[in-house]
């Protein structure tokens, strides 16, 4: 597939990550093994390509696809995989509600958040892998709307837009206690104010919730 489709794969070492949450002050540790994660955001062309559907408020083949809920892009990995003959990831149960990932499938993959800030930081320190304007789209750079993906400066691992333009769903559930099934978002996106494209930044949303500034990228564990 085209390079720019968000396709193509990057190989990510293992490493260990620090995770923190400003609302409870708590801070954990994950240790990674090696993985893949996409370059890009899932494209337009690309979701469209294997699902059929543009459900985007802008319309773009380069640009990220947003107004996926986390269910659809979970459904999008699947769906690649089988495209791709690989072994699909995920098991959904019969009432559509639940479910399970097989950690032992080639198939795509959301990240985990911890992969995902791993990816992010591709080395490096500090809350961002580069100044701001050079390797995001936010609020203060984008006039309002999304950008085609690839459009700024990639991290030192090679991956694109893991700043600003879209959010990124990840695997995890946000906060079982206080906010039941919630996933995880990060990265920030082309609305957000600065402080929002961080590398530790944490947002939620509900998993059937479509919204325009929310797409999302994949990962491949190595099995």
């Amino acid at each position: 597939m085209d390079v720019m489709t968000g396709n193509e794969m990057i190989a990510i070492p293992p490493g260990q990550v620090t995770l923190s949450d400003r609302r409870t002050q708590r801070s954990w540790s994950v240790e990674l093994a090696p993985y893949q994660l996409a370059a890009f955001p899932v494209t337009q062309a690309l979701y469209a390509q294997i699902t059929g559907q543009r459900p985007s408020t802008a319309y773009g083949d380069q640009l990220p696809v947003e107004c996926v809920s986390w269910w659809d892009a979970a459904r999008f990995c699947n769906a690649l995989s089988h495209c791709d003959g690989l072994t699909p990831a995920y098991r959904f149960h019969a009432d559509g509600e639940g479910i399970e990932w097989d950690a032992s499938a080639d198939g795509y993959r959301l990240p985990t958040e911890a992969e995902w800030e791993h990816a992010c930081r591709a080395g490096t320190a500090g809350p961002r892998y580069g100044e701001l304007d050079e390797i995001a789209w936010y609020r203060g750079n984008s006039h309002e709307r999304i950008h085609d993906v690839g459009g700024k400066r990639p991290n030192p691992w090679g991956i694109y837009d893991m700043l600003g333009n879209v959010w990124d769903w990840c695997w995890d559930v946000y906060d079982a206690e206080a906010y039941g099934t919630y996933r995880v978002l990060r990265g920030g996106g082309w609305f957000d104010e600065h402080w929002s494209c961080r590398a530790s930044a944490r947002r939620r949303s509900h998993p059937t919730f479509q919204v325009d500034d929310v797409g999302f990228r994949i990962a491949r564990s190595l099995v």
